[in-house]
């Protein structure tokens, strides 16, 4: 049977959260270790069908492609730091401002246009976020801070991704991440290796196995679908995250800060619907 977009946007969802529970659950590595852990089986993966595909190693436009994978893997990093020391449903709301970023970047850098209802979406998605600080006491300031730079380095990488889109293989283009990735955080985590079992390492693995399926199911989805039409239904993470928190880690949120992901949510649903209709 063949999915469509939103199937397989919802599926790609799934693995992401769980990936990011495996993360939660040995949050108890050096991020460093994790995101090597990560980065290494996927770099596997993903050089396997490069070259089985016989597309260039280092790709075409390589300039854009180590920006992709440079900021991509700081920002992945202070994420994984952010999921864990503060509530799951917290750190994947704080993660979703990338979009918002995106935006900004868009109309700085190639001067797109943002109407006033944009902004009006924009600052709804920065108040969610505000609320979610100033209501859970489980999100100091720092943490929050580390989640807003991850979120603007994740948009960063995205603008670099679509610098790459004409010239490089999607495949081509995630690899460059962990192709980066790997060496960094290998020699990073060798200064504060923690020694672990077979556990800690297949769980390490699976986040790298589960993470490229991801990304392969979102990019079909967006490929079968239109991307305004599957991209609202990235963000049922946030309730998958919510009820996780809740059920398996013990997190508990007060209504104002689940509000607040509520804004966040729909601040950055509406943006998304808003640039494709023209409102």
């Amino acid at each position: 049977m063949r999915l469509d977009g939103v199937g397989l946007m919802l599926i790609s969802v799934v693995l992401f959260t769980t990936a990011n529970v495996l993360v939660k659950m040995i949050g108890f590595l050096p991020t460093s270790q994790i995101v090597f852990l990560r980065s290494s089986i996927s770099l596997v993966l993903c050089a396997a069908y490069v070259l089985y595909r016989g597309f260039p190693f280092l790709g075409h436009n390589r300039k854009w492609l180590i920006i992709r994978g440079l900021f991509g893997m700081i920002a992945l990093t202070l994420f994984f730091y952010t999921i864990q020391h503060i509530p799951l449903a917290s750190a994947t709301v704080i993660q979703y401002l990338s979009p918002v970023f995106t935006v900004i970047l868009a109309m700085v850098w190639l001067g797109q246009r943002v109407r006033p209802v944009q902004w009006l979406f924009l600052a709804m998605a920065i108040a969610g976020v505000v609320m979610v600080k100033g209501f859970d006491p489980n999100v100091p300031l720092r943490f929050l801070l580390i989640g807003i730079v991850a979120a603007l380095l994740a948009a960063i990488a995205y603008f670099a991704t679509m610098k790459c889109k004409a010239t490089d293989h999607p495949v081509a283009i995630v690899m460059y991440f962990h192709l980066i990735a790997t060496p960094v955080m290998g020699g990073a985590s060798a200064l504060d290796w923690h020694p672990i079992g077979l556990k800690e390492f297949s769980m390490g693995m699976a986040i790298g196995l589960l993470s490229v399926l991801a990304q392969v199911a979102m990019a079909f989805a967006i490929h079968r679908e239109d991307a305004s039409v599957v991209t609202p239904f990235k963000y049922v993470g946030a309730i998958l995250a919510l009820g996780i928190g809740y059920f398996i880690f013990d997190e508990s949120l007060s209504f104002l800060s689940i509000t607040g992901i509520v804004l966040v949510v729909l601040g950055v649903t509406l943006n998304t619907l808003a640039r494709r209709y023209r409102w």
